[in-house]
């Protein structure tokens, strides 16, 4: 902010200074008349300034932006007035015998009609110019400010939706060794174990924007081989994972809801099914397609709260809107998701 201010008071410096230096530049090489210069430019230059930083810095904000513009126009014309009458009266009475009239001047000047709207032209100059930065100035300020409240807006929402996220993750793994419990109880402390790494990590690593991709992959991967411990022999479990460190990041736990779906529909205690799972990377894309047998759930089965892949798509809006795919198929009873997300 500082140094802004710096570059403000600075620009205006610069300005009035080529201000001030217009009738020498324009007359370059020629002679100079001084109380001519000062008489016709830099006196009303300075009243010109008055009425600038005038507006700039008092009127404008409390009669334009407060909507009081009777106030505001009669207030400008009564400076203007008096900052005419002011120039002709130091003209007349100070520089009246120091300037030298032209050789081909009559003594006739303009009409006083013609003479009052062209000094009241000249004094609008400055004043329009001063509320149209003054405008602009505030428009920029209520700009970033709508931003940035938008912005705590979005942060609060993938917050809630994050919060949101980790009970239903644990409820859910809870509910899978409770089914485990009388069948292998050794395989229930395992997967205690391996929950208890899961929430470690969804607690004190993913409370950040984005994240490692390799990182969430490692996430994937105890997830599956926890989930691996209570489906029968058989449902088979595939997956490809990039192998290589890329270091690509994206926001945490995105692909996670998409997994919990795939083992809540796509797994039978009686039946043969498969889930396959298979991420890739390619042209700046993350590549996820996951592919499960369908088995509808009961409508009595109370399992899961459906609320995963919703959190999923609202997420998405949130952090990559028009920069993802999600597609969803179901054909011969096999149900398969495409979700495609831009990294850059």
């Amino acid at each position: 902010m500082y140094k802004n201010n710096k570059i403000t008071v600075f620009s205006h410096l610069l300005v009035w200074l080529v201000l001030f230096s217009m009738p020498y530049v324009l007359s370059y090489g020629q002679s100079q008349e001084i109380n001519r210069i000062i008489a016709h430019f830099w006196i009303p230059l300075v009243l010109y300034a008055v009425i600038f930083y005038t507006n700039y810095f008092v009127l404008i904000d409390r009669f334009l932006f407060t909507k009081k513009m009777w106030q505001f126009v009669g207030v400008n014309f009564v400076m203007i007035a008096m900052f005419i009458t002011l120039k002709e009266q130091i003209e007349n009475n100070f520089f009246a015998s120091l300037l030298k009239k032209p050789a081909n001047d009559d003594g006739n000047g303009p009409p006083f009609k013609m003479f009052l709207y062209i000094q009241m032209l000249s004094y609008m100059a400055p004043l329009l110019f001063s509320i149209a930065i003054k405008t602009t100035k505030r428009w920029i300020q209520t700009e970033s400010e709508r931003k940035e409240a938008a912005h705590i807006k979005l942060k609060s929402e993938l917050q809630h939706l994050h919060y949101q996220l980790q009970p239903h993750f644990f409820f859910n793994s809870l509910n899978n060794i409770y089914a485990m419990v009388d069948i292998s109880p050794d395989r229930a402390k395992t997967s205690i174990h391996s929950l208890s790494k899961l929430m470690r990590y969804m607690l004190y690593e993913t409370n950040v924007e984005s994240i490692l991709l390799s990182k969430e992959i490692d996430f994937m991967k105890k997830y599956i081989d926890l989930m691996k411990l209570r489906v029968s022999d058989k449902t088979v479990v595939n997956y490809s994972f990039p192998v290589k460190e890329t270091g690509i990041k994206i926001a945490p736990l995105l692909f996670i809801s998409l997994i919990e779906n795939a083992f809540k529909h796509g797994v039978s205690a009686s039946k043969e099914s498969l889930i396959s799972i298979d991420m890739s990377y390619s042209n700046n894309k993350v590549i996820f397609v996951i592919e499960n047998n369908n088995f509808p759930k009961q409508t009595d089965d109370k399992s899961g709260s459906g609320i995963g892949l919703q959190n999923l798509i609202k997420r998405l809006e949130l952090l990559y809107l028009n920069k993802y795919e999600f597609k969803t198929t179901l054909k011969d009873e096999c149900f398969s998701v495409l979700l495609e997300i831009e990294t850059t």
